[in-house]
């Protein structure tokens, strides 16, 4: 079990790479090409429970270009995310699942 969850941080921190250089590509070339923004704040619904498991989801969503986590409603598992462009759920907080089994 312990080692399980292990696995799964390194995966977590895998993707949470992967999509920084992502949207850190996306960021720059709609910025540079002055296309495609359009700022927009969405609520987020997350199916993590914990507060330290909510808390990691709202900094990786801060530590990807593009995005910015503005509030974290705990009580009620959202978080409010300031996007420099419309994006979908899956989009913005695609490491969810490895926080869960990680730490859940």
């Amino acid at each position: 079990m312990f080692l399980t969850r292990i696995g799964y941080g390194i995966a977590y921190f895998v993707v949470l790479i992967y999509e920084v250089i992502k949207a850190t590509i996306d960021v720059s070339f709609n910025s540079i090409m002055r296309r495609n923004i359009d700022p927009v704040i969405v609520d987020v619904e997350t199916v993590l429970e914990r507060p330290v498991s909510q808390t990691i989801l709202a900094n990786s969503i801060s530590l990807t270009p593009g995005t910015l986590s503005v509030d974290l409603d705990s009580e009620n598992n959202i978080i409010k995310v300031a996007a420099i462009s419309p994006r979908k759920k899956e989009d913005i907080i695609p490491f969810e699942p490895y926080i869960k089994k990680m730490l859940e």
